[in-house]
């Protein structure tokens, strides 16, 4: 046996198996940023200090200083493992949606993949309150210090998720957009600017699309998850299947299907 895996880690572009001491090193990091989390659901974010989580683990403050550099580090890593958890949740619920045998069963399918996406964000937001809050709502000092880093790259995959949806809906079936002159010329601009960073070549008019899509979904969640459509509903998911519809109707689809 032993022999097999140096052979194959002597292979062109195989990858060493880590040593016992990786591995425990690796388990203490994932031990560090779950109990960070943990921390943070229970007691929120001024709970994940370094002495709460080394008392947690029994271990020292400066202890942890071995596994991470500061404590704004820790943060990062915690939000990045939070959006990796939620892109993997988004993922299986489209790869998981259904297409009922229609007419036009590609658009039941594609509407079935978005309204799959977007009820597995709500669902997670409302199941995970205070790590959304984290993600998605005021940044903690020393997160919003313009670095990129971890946690901007799982958030970027997290973007992907919803982007490679929306390019694949674009793909099947081109929805109307505004055409770039009919585009606020500061929009525009900010416009292009973002399409260069997510390194695709939709049309202006289709990102833009796409940002207001990402608005109305994520408006309408973190409203329900602040508690701030109390004064109203005491049950917002009927409202929010009138939301669906309208994030359909921007991608030229229709929901609810009438199957």
């Amino acid at each position: 046996m032993t022999q097999v895996v140096e052979e194959a880690a002597s292979e062109p572009g195989a990858v060493p198996p880590l040593s016992r001491r990786d591995r425990q090193r690796a388990a203490t990091v994932e031990e560090i940023i779950q109990t960070a989390r943990r921390l943070l659901v229970e007691s929120g974010p001024e709970a994940m200090s370094l002495r709460a989580i080394a008392r947690e683990m029994g271990m020292t403050a400066p202890g942890l200083y071995r596994y991470f550099d500061s404590h704004e580090e820790l943060l990062r890593h915690v939000c990045a493992s939070i959006f990796t958890e939620l892109s993997q949740d988004i993922r299986r619920a489209i790869q998981a949606a259904g297409a009922p045998a229609t007419p036009d069963e590609m658009t039941a399918k594609l509407t079935l993949k978005l309204i799959a996406a977007c009820k597995e964000f709500r669902r997670w937001a409302l199941n995970h309150r205070g790590e959304f809050a984290l993600l998605f709502g005021v940044p903690l000092p020393g997160l919003d210090d313009g670095w990129y880093d971890v946690a901007d790259e799982c958030a970027l995959e997290f973007a992907g998720t919803f982007l490679t949806l929306f390019i694949e809906l674009w793909a099947a079936a081109p929805f109307p957009v505004y055409d770039p002159g009919d585009i606020d010329p500061g929009l525009r601009e900010q416009l292009a600017r973002y399409r260069d960073a997510l390194g695709t070549d939709l049309p202006l008019g289709a990102v833009l699309t796409f940002l207001r899509g990402w608005t109305v979904l994520y408006g309408a969640v973190a409203m329900e998850v602040f508690g701030h459509t109390k004064f109203a509903l005491e049950d917002a998911t009927p409202m929010f299947e009138y939301t669906l519809g309208d994030l359909a109707a921007l991608v030229g689809l229709r929901y609810p299907l009438d199957l």
